[in-house]
């Protein structure tokens, strides 16, 4: 990071300093799933047991 004048100039790394990656589509699409799974049981299941 540098300034010039008045303003403050940042490489393309610097201006992204998040972390990237870490297997976040893998955790969101684990979520997703189990949320489907869990919410059609508590559905599916009631509904089989009634007489």
């Amino acid at each position: 990071m540098k300034v010039v004048e008045d303003h403050v100039e940042v490489t393309e790394t610097e201006a992204s300093s998040g972390v990237k990656g870490h297997n976040v589509r893998y955790v969101l699409a684990f979520s997703l799933i189990a949320a489907v799974v869990i919410l059609s049981l508590i559905w599916i299941v009631p509904a089989l047991l009634q007489p």
